[in-house]
């Protein structure tokens, strides 16, 4: 059985990258039906790779361009009667130009959601009491893509029970056959790995991709009102994204810049948050949140927004601080409670390490569960 993934990651064209042995791992899958797995992605050159069952196709252009570049190319391969099933990487451009494929041909469409498309967070830059944050318009427009496309799928994959509640209430019991299968994440251990000079005594951390989504601003109004009743207290950034250079002028302005390191992208997180006294997050949406299952992990305590599996996995007052997303307020309280009380810092920490761990021995979340998710809407 033959599967064509439709993806934007252009980094599955670098031979050593992680993106291109995951690709691997899912082709392995698809050769024991005896098939072979073909994807459509942008490129940095127009080009096409075969590698055993993997077949890799590239196209080039900008944003709109590259899109219809891979619906006309996915199209192809769909009447040429290669592909017995595609599958989106996500329910917006990407899962429109999947469609748009498979149309009039018994092709079936599966989409993969990632992001809790459908929190009123997503397009939402804020609330009265809160920092407002621009939001990219193009999320209303993405909203009203997946309305077209999800409806029309034969199968969907999220990674949450959240994403797929918020799509049972949007679309009524047609989602309920969705299926919930996560982001893979080892457990593995991590040596703890230093803060660079200077540290703080009490060390907020955090790991992001530095964006308007992850409120970062938040955590800094919330770092701002604490700073003079817990001088010892300070936050470690690592990401990047296009949100630093404004979050570095909010720091200077906040006089917090002495209490604020920003690292970077960094490869050894797991280690730096064995280094912290709490990991932080203020995400206004996540879909799974995989910094937070690697945070339990490392035994770290956990203050969160309360966004992917917030809720599901851990749970709110018990094994993390929880917080309305866009409520720098009550994040300023649950800084405030885990500097205060080291006692409940290490049962936080050790609860959500045992959630997760309990959490991860269950699910299906592996390369061969999400093919076989994807190749059973053929059968």
């Amino acid at each position: 059985m033959n599967i064509l993934f439709v993806s934007n990651d252009p980094s599955i064209f670098e031979d050593g990258s992680a993106a291109r042995a995951r690709m691997r791992t899912y082709a392995a899958e698809v050769s024991k039906t005896g098939g072979v797995l073909h994807i459509i992605s942008r490129a940095k050159t127009r080009q096409d790779v075969t590698e055993g069952a993997l077949i890799l196709h590239g196209v080039t252009g900008n944003k709109i361009s590259a899109v219809l570049a891979i619906k006309s190319r996915a199209r192809a391969l769909v009447r040429g009667g290669e592909i017995a099933v595609v599958s989106a990487q996500d329910p917006f451009e990407y899962g429109w130009a999947a469609w748009k494929a498979v149309q009039g041909t018994d092709t079936k469409l599966h989409v993969q959601l990632h992001t809790d498309v459908f929190s009123p967070w997503f397009t939402r830059s804020g609330m009265s009491r809160s920092v407002q944050v621009r939001l990219p318009f193009l999320n209303r427009i993405r909203q009203k893509i997946a309305d077209r496309v999800l409806p029309n799928a034969h199968g969907v994959r999220v990674v949450s029970q959240r994403i797929k509640d918020s799509l049972i209430t949007r679309y009524g019991a047609s989602m309920e056959s969705v299926s919930v299968i996560p982001i893979q994440v080892l457990p593995q251990a991590a040596e703890a790995v230093p803060f660079p000079e200077p540290t703080y005594p009490f060390t907020l951390f955090t790991a992001s991709r530095l964006e308007p989504e992850k409120r970062i601003e938040d955590i800094l109004y919330a770092l701002a009102w604490v700073k003079d009743s817990y001088p010892a207290t300070g936050l470690v950034i690592a990401g990047e994204g296009s949100e630093r250079p404004r979050l570095e002028r909010l720091a200077k302005e906040l006089h917090i810049t002495d209490r604020v390191q920003f690292l970077g992208w960094r490869a050894d997180v797991r280690g730096l948050m064995r280094s912290a006294q709490a990991y932080i997050q203020a995400s206004a949406y996540e879909g799974y949140s995989i910094t937070l299952i690697e945070a339990a992990l490392a035994r770290v305590p956990i203050i969160s927004s309360d966004v992917g599996i917030v809720g599901e996995v851990l749970r709110g007052n018990e094994s993390v601080l929880a917080a309305p997303p866009g409520d720098a307020n009550q994040l300023l309280h649950n800084i405030r409670h885990m500097i205060e009380d080291s006692r409940m810092r290490s049962e936080c920490a050790m609860r959500a390490e045992a959630a997760v761990m309990a959490h991860l021995a269950t699910v299906r979340n592996t390369p061969a569960d999400i093919i076989a998710d994807i190749t059973r809407l053929a059968v």
